[in-house]
């Protein structure tokens, strides 16, 4: 085709290859950023989740008036669960050991009955994170009625309350971490 001025129009094979190029470099650059991207927005949603469940632990020990646990790693890696402490937080049951009360078969969720005599009645779901992210130094965290927040640091009962300026729970997917900080007051906050 012709043009006004005699030349014909298009581009020529050394554009096209100059062309391709370009978006071939900046794609190459773009892949690794969208995967971090990608990482750092699974890991988010798994935080926001988890805290979620902290928070929603510490309301349900406020309004049931009973001590809620949220246990970490139970009864698998990735999984948690909030639990109702069976005893009291000076004397608890034997049967509120770490590796029973995550399980479904023996403290199904919602409970069987909901008879203030026959507790648990506020076990909650088994819930689980992203399979690519893991925990990290999380340790059960025991929230009372009044809302303060425990961790069994001494291997005493009563827990005492997190000291200091709290306990963290980390969570890490590939070589990033995000961590959730929950103090005595029980005061829960994403880092």
């Amino acid at each position: 085709m012709r043009t006004l001025a005699g030349r014909t129009s298009g581009f020529t094979l050394l554009e096209l290859i100059v062309t391709s190029a370009l978006i071939v470099i900046i794609s190459g650059m773009a892949v690794p950023l969208m995967m971090n991207a990608t990482d750092a927005i699974k890991l988010s949603q798994a935080t926001r989740q988890v805290e979620r469940e902290l928070q929603t632990a510490r309301l349900k020990a406020v309004s049931a008036n009973q001590p809620i646990r949220v246990r970490f790693d139970c009864p698998a890696t990735g999984q948690y669960r909030m639990v109702e402490l069976v005893g009291t937080p000076t004397v608890p049951a034997s049967a509120d050991s770490a590796a029973n009360r995550c399980a479904l078969a023996s403290y199904p969720y919602p409970a069987a009955d909901s008879n203030v005599l026959t507790r648990p009645n506020h076990d909650g779901p088994l819930r689980t994170i992203d399979p690519s992210v893991s925990f990290s130094g999380a340790t059960t965290i025991e929230f009372w009625p009044d809302g303060s927040a425990h961790t069994n640091s001494a291997g005493t009962d009563p827990w005492p309350a997190i000291a200091g300026t709290g306990t963290m729970v980390t969570l890490v997917r590939k070589s990033i971490t995000k961590s959730i900080l929950v103090n005595g007051v029980g005061k829960i906050q994403i880092q």
